[in-house]
């Protein structure tokens, strides 16, 4: 049966996957659409906003093709206030518009300081383990809806009368805190019940409390005391309301948990659990006062922009093995980020001691890498039949967990639980080469593990932090493999609110003062600009530009005012490229590429963005002003580092491809010098990859832009160390922070930063999607997508598959006997440039499948020839 009428299937507001307790008075919609019609666009859309009751606020009318992030167009969303809203569209050949689609729930939380009534608490008594804090409240009557929200100075869990609110892990998550504080909205009418009521709260260190960074890093960074902010709201069906928070007659203790930490790991003492200590009946004659702190800013409570933190799936282990010492090791057989679950029965006292790692050195848990992580989590045993744990307030990233003190005889029964920003998955990559596949899954698996609340560099170590120039050279890469907008907005919200009074963002975001230089780092501080600009291409979402504007000025204006006249970045410590891999294993920024050549070259990008978005923001002036600073640094970039054939005085693969992808070069003879000079170097050095954090993402679609497909390919086929299948032939189940993480005799890299759980060099990803599959934006947020697969190597096909703002598109391609054959899925309101290898001029395509087929050369065999063995 054919679809001929289109049907609104999803209705979407602003990024988030949930619209209950938003933030925003003006929701952005964002639909897509269903229908068998080829080519479809649509002509005109209408919006009906109901009240809970069902009663008509509004109908609206507009005569555009606008699907992604329209203007919210009823009144202002109030406080607490619950409407459903329903879209129906008609197309340009239409006669009618489709069907309503189903209603859908939005729903606001508390949006003004003055909405709380509630106070902060927190333990009059504080020795420093995990509170909990409970108080009573009465339900008089039936009650139509109840709303709890709730937020902490440390990270929470909440049970109303003896049952868990919510699935939410470590909430209130990870924010620049003196500013933002996030709160969360739950739903508790199934929770609630006549008569008497008790809301309890655990409560543990956190982000807030605990201790973060490198070199032994800082604890109290935020502040020395715990608290909770919890107020419910009751509906009752008579409809009066009825509001209870945490005030000065809630009560406090501690209990099970012992301690926590997040590099350290959790202690459960089941022996001390308080039966029945959130529900009502509970003896609290032995519970301690609260103190309320009245100091505390209502005004910097916010609601979330994405989803929360999760328990997403199980692992179970496929291995159980005895090391040589006789320890109980399990193998996972997949790296991920989470903690152990486990059921066990045994004498009351008995101590489980579970320790965690990415790698095995020499047959024994390999702890080394984790530094000052202690990684352990310990449940001590009350002694009563089967008992179920896992950890609360921790992570830790592992394959491998070293298991002690299990109950002799007893099966063995754990799984791990992986946790990670819910965020919808919406790219897939497939392709006849295992190994390569196996890359772009790892690169999956890096991305969620290190997606938790904020995008860290890695999730297993003393460290654990929102370095900038990670995310600046991965965020491509995430907005296909996920849906990130909403985690990435937070993330650059806090950005811009540390951002010195020169401009400058801290190295990692949230920041917080270390032992490492206050100085701006190219490639790292240009996250302010580069990172909104990806999410508008990625998203169509304008308004993270507005939102990020000042900020971007900021930086790039702060930068001008450092390198003065000249134009050139030339002073100052800088990363240049990060983890070249030439570069010593205890200096990682002496890479092969001068630093400042990165610097300015990053100059010429981020003014070039700038005036790009004055542009889309219609800041016409800026526009040309920073235009006319790009030119200047680019002029000046010329003169210091470009020899007039186009060699550079780093003579290096990351040098040209920056060259090349930063448009630095202004003369053709240039580039193209430039684009031979960078395969010259790929081929003299057997292929491998020589390039670090800067040079990675921009390597081989500079290659292809030089022509030098079959060496792009060469390159990314590569095994032999230092290339991305290297670590795959090792064992790798996600992304390295070192090319050589692992030695190729097995041993682990013996340097003090070794991290096999890093997305930074699996930002390649992205060319993958773009290049080989050949799916790429045309457009912002995919309204017109570019179909421009190339094919090479030995591949015989390859896929990628995007879940578009407008719907799923796809691209195949396979090759066979001579022929290409290529198929395409273009999603209804969208249109494809399709340019296929070898044909002089692309065709355009609107919504629905097409194949092409065309005939298509082999690969130049002498590319693929054995590498010389002087490499």
């Amino acid at each position: 049966m054919t679809n001929t009428h289109p049907q609104v299937t999803t209705l979407r507001f602003e990024h988030h996957r949930e619209p209950f307790g938003i933030g925003e008075t003006h929701p952005r919609l964002s639909w897509t659409v269903a229908t068998d019609t080829p080519g479809w666009r649509q002509a005109a859309y209408e919006v009906r906003v109901r009240d809970a009751d069902g009663s008509v606020v509004g109908e609206w009318a507009c005569g555009s093709g606008g699907s992604v992030l329209v203007p919210w167009p009823a009144r202002p969303l109030r406080s607490r206030e619950r409407l459903l809203v329903a879209v129906r569209v008609r197309g340009e050949s239409d006669g009618e518009p489709g069907p309503w689609s189903d209603d859908t729930p939005v729903e606001a939380g508390l949006l003004l300081p003055g909405d709380w009534s509630a106070r902060f608490v927190s333990p009059a008594v504080d020795d420093r383990q995990p509170p909990l804090l409970r108080g009573g409240f009465e339900v008089r009557g039936p009650v139509v809806s109840a709303r709890l929200y709730a937020t902490a100075l440390g990270v929470y869990e909440l049970e109303l009368n003896g049952v868990r609110v919510g699935d939410h892990v470590l909430s209130p998550g990870w924010t620049h805190y003196p500013k933002r504080l996030r709160y969360q909205t739950y739903d508790v009418t199934s929770l609630v019940r006549d008569g008497d009521n008790v809301l309890g709260a655990l409560l543990a260190d956190g982000w807030y409390r605990g201790r973060l960074g490198f070199d032994g890093g800082r604890a109290d960074i935020y502040g020395d005391r715990l608290a909770l902010l919890a107020q419910l709201e009751l509906a009752y069906a008579d409809g009066t309301t009825q509001t209870y928070g945490t005030g000065p007659h809630w009560r406090a203790s501690t209990g099970p948990v012992t301690a926590s930490g997040l590099y350290e790991g959790e202690t459960h003492d089941a022996r001390r659990e308080r039966r029945g200590w959130s529900a009502p009946g509970c003896d609290d004659r032995d519970w301690l006062p609260v103190d309320v702190l009245d100091g505390e800013d209502l005004a910097r409570l916010v609601s979330p922009d994405g989803p929360p933190v999760r328990r997403i799936e199980t692992v179970s282990p496929v291995a159980v093995l005895t090391s040589p010492a006789g320890r109980t090791l399990l193998d996972f057989g997949q790296n991920l980020v989470g903690r152990l679950r486990i059921r066990v029965s045994g004498e009351a006292g008995r101590a489980v001691t579970l320790r965690h790692a990415e790698i095995l050195e020499d047959g024994e848990l390999g702890v080394r890498p984790l530094r000052g992580a202690a990684a352990t989590d310990t449940y001590v045993l009350r002694g009563e039949g089967v008992e179920e744990w896992e950890p609360r307030f921790t992570f830790h990233g592992f394959r491998y967990a070293e298991v002690d003190g299990w109950p002799e005889g007893l099966a063995l029964d754990v799984v791990a639980v992986v946790c990670h920003t819910d965020m919808r998955r919406t790219g897939w990559f497939t392709a006849s080469d295992p190994l390569l596949e196996r890359l772009h899954e790892n690169v999956v698996w890096s991305m969620r593990g290190n997606f938790l609340d904020v995008p860290t560099d890695c999730p297993q170590r003393d460290e654990r932090l929102g370095w900038t120039g990670d995310l600046q050279v991965f965020a491509p890469t995430a907005s296909f493999l996920h849906d990130c907008a909403g985690l990435v907005r937070s993330w650059l919200k806090d950005l811009a609110l540390q951002q010195s009074p020169e401009g400058y963002p801290p190295l990692w975001v949230p920041g917080f003062e270390l032992t490492f230089p206050e100085r701006p780092f190219a490639a790292w501080g240009d996250a302010a600009v580069i990172v909104p600009w990806v999410l508008y291409g990625r998203f169509g979402d304008a308004g993270v530009l507005r939102d990020q504007y000042a900020s971007m000025k900021a930086w790039v204006d702060g930068i001008a005012e450092l390198t003065g006249e000249r134009q050139l970045w030339d002073e100052g410590l800088q990363l240049g490229d990060w983890l070249d891999p030439s570069a010593p294993p205890d200096r990682p920024f002496e890479a092969r590429t001068d630093g400042h050549l990165v610097a300015t070259a990053y100059r010429v990008h981020s003014a070039d963005l700038l005036a790009r978005t004055a542009t889309v923001l219609g800041e016409h002036e800026d526009a040309a002003r920073y235009g006319e600073l790009a030119d200047a640094v680019r002029a000046a970039f010329g003169k210091e580092y470009v020899t007039p054939g186009g060699r550079l005085v780093s003579d290096s693969q990351t040098a040209y491809a920056l060259a090349l992808r930063f448009a630095l070069l202004p003369e053709p003879e240039q580039r193209e010098r430039a684009g031979r000079r960078l395969a010259e170097l790929v081929r003299d050095g057997g292929f491998r990859i020589g390039t670090g954090f800067v040079g990675t993402p921009l390597i081989c679609d500079a290659l292809c832009e030089a022509g030098a497909y079959d060496t792009a390919y060469r390159m990314l086929l590569e095994r032999v160390c230092p290339s991305w299948l290297y670590p795959v032939t090792m064992g790798a189940t996600t992304i390295w922070e070192r090319w050589d993480s692992m030695l190729p005799d097995g041993s682990v890299n013996p340097g003090d930063m070794t991290s096999f759980n890093h997305y930074a060099l699996g930002a390649v990803a992205d060319h993958l999607h773009r290049s080989v599959a050949g799916l790429a934006p045309a457009a912002p947020g995919y309204r017109a997508l570019l179909v421009r697969p190339r094919p090479g190597g030995r591949l015989a096909h390859a896929s990628a598959a995007h879940e578009t703002p407008y719907g799923r598109a796809e691209v195949a391609w396979s090759r066979e006997g001579g022929e290409l054959t290529v198929r395409v899925v273009v999603p209804p309101n969208t249109t494809a440039r399709v340019e296929l290898p070898g044909a002089s001029e692309g065709v355009e395509v609107g919504s629905g499948r097409h194949w092409f087929r065309t005939p298509f050369r082999p690969v130049d065999e002498d590319v693929w020839e054995e590498t010389p063995a002087r490499y």
